[in-house]
């Protein structure tokens, strides 16, 4: 029986749609894609965010990484710091405590772990001391590093079947993106606390409107809510939906698309009276792959003037570990300084912006 095509029934049309990616999985129904490519085409092109259900991943993995995530964050902070971010050095991985991290300048009201692709010194990018590149960093926790690097492993299988409906969706090849730009994908995965906000400050979230850097972004959140999405009308939340993840597009995709598959703002503030967890991985271009346009017809006109910081990244031009680098020596600004001295973050000025100094900006929709 084809698998079909879920978009969510809802009463609200400004709600994010509901899309059953089976088809897209090893296996799946190839007839049932094309009706699933439209319904992305769609989603990409008005929203840049959608659920994602059928997706195959286990629940029982979910489950362990929640209660072992909660397990970290409930522990004193001398102890989450045997695993702090100056530890992690060039590979940039381990723990922030709430407030080290920074969106557009500002703290944001969350603490977290950031993990990537594990790897040993023997890895030739590793023993070059290429940043954002080597082991993680992780807590003494039994079943901790395990679930990790299941999940990680989970996400880029998933991330995989993602590209391929995307392609599809643009009217390409499915094996489009793979070819040219994932097929080695830069893989990063965080785990994010919200502490409950007993009185909200005006001004301050979780994490303030950013974008995404890369091209797509895959977030299991608990059941606590808090995320909200820039849509015409205004910001619409996009809640927890059982066995759903919520899937957004990022900047590399956007400027890929020249504009048409769209990299929409988003930001979190935890209201719900207890902790939240967020759970976000991204699946972004090969380190040295550079980000070319497609040539795509009917193209929208460049976009600078709409977005949320005024820059585009239409007017970019480099490999997307040069892109990134840039952006994430601003979202923690003293560890850039120690980890990633003089050329190693883009020497003279801002790639995007021509000038010196960039608005940090946080990667973290969830």
């Amino acid at each position: 029986m084809a698998a079909q095509v879920a978009c969510a029934s809802m009463p609200d049309p400004s709600r994010l749609p509901i899309l059953d990616v089976a088809p897209l999985r090893a296996g799946g129904d190839p007839a049932a894609r094309e009706p699933l490519a439209r319904a992305l085409e769609r989603a990409c092109r008005e929203q840049g965010f959608f659920y994602a259900v059928g997706h195959g991943v286990d629940p029982a993995l979910e489950r362990r990484l929640e209660s072992l995530a909660a397990a970290f964050f409930a522990q004193p902070e001398a102890e989450k710091a045997r695993i702090r971010m100056a530890l992690g050095g060039r590979a940039w991985r381990g723990w922030f405590p709430v407030g080290g991290e920074l969106t557009s300048g500002r703290p944001d009201l969350k603490e977290g772990i950031y993990f990537g692709a594990e790897l040993g010194p023997d890895d030739p990018r590793v023993a070059a001391a290429l940043p954002l590149h080597g082991p993680n960093l992780f807590p003494a926790i039994p079943g901790f590093r395990e679930t990790v690097l299941a999940w990680i492993d989970a996400m880029t299988e998933l991330g995989h079947a993602l590209m391929r409906g995307l392609g599809l969706a643009l009217g390409l090849d499915a094996e489009h993106f793979a070819t040219r730009y994932t097929g080695d994908p830069f893989v990063l995965f965080r785990i994010f606390h919200y502490p409950a906000e007993r009185e909200p400050e005006a001004g301050r979230w979780g994490v303030g409107e950013h974008t995404d850097y890369g091209v797509l972004t895959i977030l299991k959140q608990d059941d606590a809510g808090g995320l909200e999405v820039a849509a015409p009308g205004g910001w619409i939340a996009a809640p927890p939906v059982p066995g759903a993840f919520v899937c957004n597009l990022g900047d590399m995709l956007d400027r890929m698309t020249g504009g048409r598959f769209r990299s929409t703002p988003h930001r979190v503030r935890n209201l719900s009276g207890r902790s939240r967890l967020s759970f976000p991985f991204f699946f972004d271009p090969g380190f040295d792959t550079k980000v070319e346009p497609i040539v795509l017809a009917g193209a929208p006109p460049g976009d600078a003037a709409r977005r949320w910081d005024g820059m585009s990244p239409h007017d970019w031009d480099g490999s997307y570990g040069e892109y990134l680098l840039a952006k994430v020596a601003r979202v923690f600004p003293d560890l850039g300084r120690d980890v990633l001295p003089g050329d190693d973050v883009l020497p003279g000025r801002d790639a995007l912006s021509g000038s010196d100094v960039l608005p940090a900006r946080g990667e973290a929709p969830g």
